[in-house]
């Protein structure tokens, strides 16, 4: 009898301690695609934060997947979220990944999209996420955060756009995270630096950044002929346009080769890192409209990609309105 007793007491304990140790039912992470009605009306919609992640079909070369923008803005949003229920104690829902965005590396060039570029255009975008951004405000919920990295300004204005709403019509908070210009220290040191560095000049789309974050990532999914990729070096602004335009261009710009997963794992934990103090301040009141913004146009090289592709969107939708009006459909 008395060891029994001593047992039961230890199973009572280790219960206690788990309960001690666990965080508050209030502050966890769930998957929308998971819950029910009643356990989305179960939240505390008012304090509980909605992460988007997002991503787009674009492509990235020939060593790394259409799928590349998603799979980092999937692992930020992850890290992103249990940072916050760490941090803000709050509740976080992970709702799916979008797979929609604006704009391609093509458009530097003024060319048509590569094989694997499958992009909507910019109203289309911002429809999408004022649509969301009115269900999700309708049902009471009060907080949300976009994560959808990606460099396109027409696609970071949309996104923006669509949060402006949100707090216009709603009197939430909806920002896109990776819409701003953030960083945690300013004094981190370079990845690649010297002879490296000038090599992998222009690196903003499939260089050896997005090479190594995916083969810390997805490896399997990187080719292994990146190793031997010849580099498509952008040293001025006025070089993308000419890189791009190369008859025999390869779709990215920087030096693959110089790829490793240990930079990756680097460069994703620093994007983390500052994606994920954002939202904490954007939570205790700060403003992000304050800082700089992707959507603007301040630099020459994507001034023009953007003025290729709202020219190339425009085209598109001249195209469908005349195919509606044909068809009586509006």
């Amino acid at each position: 009898m008395r060891s029994s007793s001593i047992l039961t007491s230890c199973a009572v304990m280790v219960v206690v301690l788990a309960g001690c140790l666990a965080p508050p039912a209030e502050a966890q992470i769930r998957r929308l695609a998971e819950l029910s009605m009643t356990d989305i009306q179960a939240l505390d919609r008012a304090r509980t934060v909605v992460i988007i992640p997002a991503g787009l079909f674009e492509e990235h070369g020939p060593y790394l997947p259409a799928f590349t923008d998603g799979y980092q803005n999937e692992w930020l949003s992850v890290e992103v979220a249990e940072a916050l229920v760490a941090r803000s104690k709050r509740p976080v829902v992970l709702f799916p990944t979008i797979p929609l965005g604006v704009g391609s590396p093509e458009d530097f060039g003024g060319r048509r999209p590569f094989s694997g570029s499958y992009t909507v255009r910019p109203a289309t975008l911002r429809a999408v996420f004022m649509d969301l951004a009115s269900e999700l405000g309708a049902d009471g919920f009060r907080w949300i955060f976009v994560i959808h990295g990606h460099g396109s300004p027409s696609h970071n204005r949309a996104l923006i756009e669509a949060a402006d709403y949100f707090h216009d019509v709603y009197g939430g908070t909806m920002v896109a995270l990776t819409a701003y210009q953030y960083v945690v220290a300013r004094d981190r040191p370079a990845v690649w630096e010297g002879d490296d560095g000038r090599e992998n000049a222009g690196d903003v789309h499939a260089g050896a950044s997005e090479t190594s974050r995916i083969l810390f990532l997805r490896p399997e999914l990187v080719h292994r002929e990146h190793s031997s990729a010849t580099p498509q070096t952008a040293a001025t602004d006025a070089d993308f346009a000419r890189v791009a335009a190369s008859q025999n261009w390869p779709g990215y710009f920087g030096s693959p080769r110089l790829a490793t997963a240990d930079a990756g794992a680097v460069l994703m934990r620093r994007s983390a890192d500052d994606l994920s103090d954002l939202a904490v301040r954007v939570l205790d009141g700060f403003d992000s409209r304050t800082l700089p913004s992707r959507g603007d146009t301040a630099n020459e090289a994507f001034r023009v990609l953007d003025q290729n592709l709202v020219r190339r969107s425009g085209v598109l939708e001249s195209q469908q309105r005349e195919w509606l009006q044909k068809r009586g459909l509006q």
